[in-house]
């Protein structure tokens, strides 16, 4: 178990850099990016999400299942169902908005519209952090290279979306009047619920071994109802409409099939 969580965190830290970096982007950046270049980011990240909800998580949990002697589909079907429900749930129970949205989501509450963009982006964090916690475990616990170079491909694949998700919670705090290193702090903080999330799936998944492949699947289903709930709508349906997120989740799910196939 100590190993899992050491290689968990060691496996987590990218990313987190990653969001780090792209929150210092309010040191050198005046102004959030423009519409055209948010849907882009927006589409990537959600193409990377699709990519490494089937091969990172998916696929590993059907075979998982297998070898316990259970159908393929079941483990995966049950924990990606629960996923859905999870954050479903989560979306509800949490006040947040979206980032290009006007209409703030959950219950009733004054909260300013940057804490709530810091509530959206901390929720979708959790299936990032337990995708690469679990995956990370999962190929300690097997002892195969190949594996575990798979769940470093997924680690970088998350951490590269997550320069912009950091960017795109600091920079609107600027914008509201925050100080740079208030609004950097922010950012970077919203980061460290991917981390967590990550060593406490990795924990569960190493005191009850037979729940991996239905906690793999659980994260798939979680990170993919993110993208369909959140990522796709904003790339593709906020006035004007155009072709840039749909060739930019392409793009995304390209670079994280071939990094995970490639180097897994």
């Amino acid at each position: 178990m100590p190993q899992e969580l050491i290689g968990a965190a060691f496996g987590l830290g990218f990313p987190f850099l990653m969001t780090t970096a792209g929150a210092a982007t309010v040191f050198c950046l005046r102004r959030e990016a423009s519409a055209g270049v948010q849907r882009c980011l927006l589409g990537f990240a959600a193409g990377v999400m699709i990519a490494a909800s089937v091969w990172s998580l998916l696929l590993p949990a059907i075979e998982a299942g297998e070898q316990m002697g259970l159908p393929g589909w079941l483990p995966a079907a049950t924990g990606f169902v629960l996923g859905v429900l999870f954050l479903l749930g989560m979306d509800h129970l949490l006040p947040h908005i979206h980032q290009l949205a006007a209409v703030q989501e959950g219950p009733p509450n004054r909260l300013r519209r940057t804490t709530l963009l810091v509530l959206a982006v901390t929720l979708h964090n959790i299936p990032e952090g337990m995708a690469v916690g679990l995956s990370v475990a999962l190929a300690l616990r097997s002892g195969d290279a190949a594996a575990l170079t798979a769940a470093g491909a997924l680690a970088l694949g998350i951490g590269i979306q997550n320069i912009p998700e950091g960017a795109a919670v600091s920079l609107p705090l600027r914008r509201e009047g925050l100080s740079r290193r208030a609004a950097f702090r922010t950012g970077t903080l919203t980061g460290l619920v991917e981390p967590a999330a990550g060593l406490l799936a990795a924990a569960l998944a190493a005191l009850l071994t037979p729940a991996m492949p239905w906690l793999l699947a659980f994260a798939a289903g979680a990170m993919l109802y993110v993208v369909v709930e959140e990522l796709i709508p904003e790339a593709n349906f906020s006035p004007p409409h155009s072709d840039l997120g749909t060739l930019a989740a392409m793009a995304g799910f390209l670079v994280m099939m071939v990094l995970d196939v490639a180097l897994g």
